[in-house]
């Protein structure tokens, strides 16, 4: 049977789509690339519709194992509701890729003459309510009582400039291993998987997600990303809901997830 997936929400209806969940679950999920559509005064941004099908345009599959994930385990999660290629929000505010004019090869026609005061408007408009959204989803979060974890859903290519990868997820992140180490080495355990240390990525992006609401705040965090072409459709994310869902479960009774540390970004070393 296929999943029944909510529809996307439009971003010219809000920035962001919440999923409200259990408040005192313990797990906030996040997802930054969870959708390819466009505001309709930005238009096309001057690309045909297949480059935003591409993973320059989101994270291909994201949104539909967040969705599936939060309705498993009953978990709140936030996801945004624009194109990476209108505003990045896994991006710093002063971070020079916010806003691309090239992104993997594909020159991006209605960003090129993107100033500074448009880009403070879509500052405003897109990356500043979806981080709020995040931040008062945390706020209610540690009003409960219990100290929420905070799991970010991103996905990657499965090749790289003419390179396969032959990870089929990676565990992403900084200083704070409570999260992602127990994750890493659940994932690990089967087999069948080969599993990146901060592989394809480093999880260590200053300003970035996880920087902002999860080492900022002492919040134990993760970040996982799933290989796209085995999140592409329904089937591929029943697999992975499958896998990650007991392994969330598991993890989530751990105490150390459900207090406030702190831990010092590698990149502030």
């Amino acid at each position: 049977m296929p999943f029944d997936f909510p529809p996307p929400v439009s971003p010219d209806e809000a920035p962001f789509e919440t999923i409200e969940g259990n408040i005192s679950s313990g797990l906030l999920i996040v997802c930054d690339h969870a959708s390819n559509l466009v505001p309709a005064e930005y238009g096309d941004l001057g690309l045909p519709r297949e480059q935003f099908e591409r993973h320059i345009g989101y994270d291909i599959g994201v949104r539909d194992l967040t969705c599936e994930l939060a309705r498993r385990l009953a978990l709140p999660a936030v996801m945004t509701t624009y194109s990476r290629l209108l505003i990045d929000p896994n991006r710093g505010e002063d971070d020079p890729t916010l806003v691309m004019r090239l992104s993997d090869g594909a020159v991006v026609p209605g960003n090129a003459l993107v100033d500074e005061a448009e880009r403070t408007r879509r500052m405003e408009r897109f990356h500043k309510p979806y981080h709020a959204e995040v931040d008062r989803l945390l706020d209610r979060m540690l009003a409960s009582g219990n100290t929420p974890a905070i799991l970010s859903i991103h996905s990657y290519t499965p090749v790289w400039r003419g390179v396969p990868r032959p990870w089929h997820a990676g565990i992403l992140w900084d200083s704070d291993p409570r999260f992602p180490l127990p994750l890493l080495a659940a994932l690990r355990a089967d087999a069948e998987l080969v599993v990146g240390d901060n592989e394809p990525y480093d999880g260590c992006l200053k300003n970035d997600c996880m920087y902002r609401h999860g080492t900022a705040r002492g919040i134990a965090h993760a970040l996982i990303e799933v290989r796209q072409d085995l999140i592409a459709d329904g089937a591929g994310v029943k697999a992975w809901a499958d896998r990650l869902a007991p392994i969330l479960e598991e993890l989530n009774e751990k105490p150390e997830l459900h207090r406030l540390e702190e831990h010092r970004s590698r990149a502030d070393r």
